[in-house]
C-alpha cells in the first residue's frame, strides 16, 4: 500500500465513511472526478509570464530499433491549474516542499456563485455567499478545502472570455476582468473558520481587477495554500467530496504546476 492509498484510507475512515465497508472497497466504489486542466501551449499564464513550453528531444525508432520518446518542458509556477504556497505572498511563510501533505487533502466544500458571476466579470465572493452555503449545509467543516465555483471553467483556456483580454504584459494585467475572493471573505475564513485551503476556476484568488491582492496576503499570511485555474467544479457536490491536491515539489517554490483531483465517495 502506497503513501497516497494509505493517506486516503484514513480521511474516509476520519470522515466516518468506511465503518461499514471494507476500507478499501470506498476507495474501489468511489467516482473520482479531475480538477485539472492538460498542460500545454494553449494553458492559461498571467499576462506577464511565459507559457509554458513543451519540446521534443526524441521521438521515433532508435538506433537499437525499438520506439522510444523522450521530451522536454518549461515552465513559470504560477499558470495553467496550480498551487500556491503561501510564501507567495508571505515572507518567511512556507514553499512549495514545507507544506505539509496533511494540509494537502481535505473535505470539499463548493461554493456556487455561478449566476452572480455571470452578469458581472468582477464578482468577489463574499461573507455573505459563505453564509448562504452554512445555511442550505452546515457550518463549514474543520480542515474543509473550499472551492470556488464561478462558472469561468467553461472558458477556459479561452484568453478572451477567461481572462477579459488578450493583451500581454502591463496591458493585459491592466485589462483582466474575472471574478474572485473578497478580501473580507478572505479574511472571514482566516478568523472565523478553520480551513486548509481555497481553490477557483479563475487565474487568481483575487480578482482580475485587484491591484493589492488582499486576499492572497490575508490566507497566506495564515499559511493557508491556494489553487487556481481549476477544471470541473461543476461536476462536484456542495458537500461530501474529499479533495486530493499534489503539486509538483519545488524546493523553495512560490507555487507550482497542480494535480488536484477529488474523491465522491458512494453512500
Amino acid at each position: 500500500m502506497n503513501r497516497v492509498t494509505a493517506l486516503l484510507i484514513g480521511l474516509i475512515l476520519i470522515a466516518g465513511c468506511a465503518h461499514h465497508r471494507d476500507r478499501l472497497s470506498v476507495l474501489k466504489e468511489g467516482r473520482w472526478i479531475d480538477l485539472t486542466w492538460s498542460f500545454d501551449e494553449q494553458s492559461v499564464y498571467w499576462p506577464t509570464n511565459i507559457p509554458v513550453r513543451h519540446e521534443t528531444v526524441f521521438e521515433g525508432m532508435n538506433d537499437k530499433g525499438y520506439y522510444y520518446s523522450s521530451f522536454k518542458f518549461s515552465a513559470e509556477e504560477h499558470g495553467g491549474t496550480h498551487f500556491d504556497a503561501p510564501i507567495h505572498f508571505a515572507k518567511g511563510a512556507n514553499s512549495v516542499e514545507k507544506v505539509p501533505v496533511e494540509q494537502l487533502v481535505g473535505e470539499g466544500v463548493v461554493v456556487d456563485v455561478t449566476a452572480k458571476a455571470a452578469v458581472d466579470r468582477d464578482y468577489q465572493v463574499s461573507i455573505e455567499d459563505f453564509q448562504s452555503w452554512e445555511e442550505k449545509n452546515g457550518r463549514i467543516p474543520d480542515g474543509a478545502i473550499v472551492l470556488l465555483n464561478t462558472g469561468f471553467a467553461q472558458y477556459y483556456p479561452d484568453k478572451l472570455k477567461y481572462t477579459g483580454t488578450m493583451l500581454a504584459g502591463a496591458a493585459g494585467v491592466e485589462n483582466l476582468h474575472f471574478p474572485g475572493l473578497h478580501p473580507d471573505a478572505a479574511k472571514w475564513l482566516v478568523d472565523q473558520r478553520k480551513i486548509k485551503a481555497v481553490g477557483l476556476d479563475t487565474p487568481s484568488i483575487d480578482f482580475g481587477q485587484s491591484k493589492d491582492f488582499m486576499s492572497h496576503r490575508i490566507l497566506y499570511a495564515r499559511n493557508l495554500t491556494a489553487y487556481e485555474n481549476l477544471a470541473n467544479l461543476n461536476s462536484l457536490p456542495a458537500k461530501g467530496s474529499w479533495i486530493i491536491a499534489l503539486p509538483m515539489k519545488i524546493r523553495g517554490g512560490s507555487g507550482a504546476p497542480l494535480r488536484i483531483v477529488a474523491l465522491i465517495v458512494k453512500p
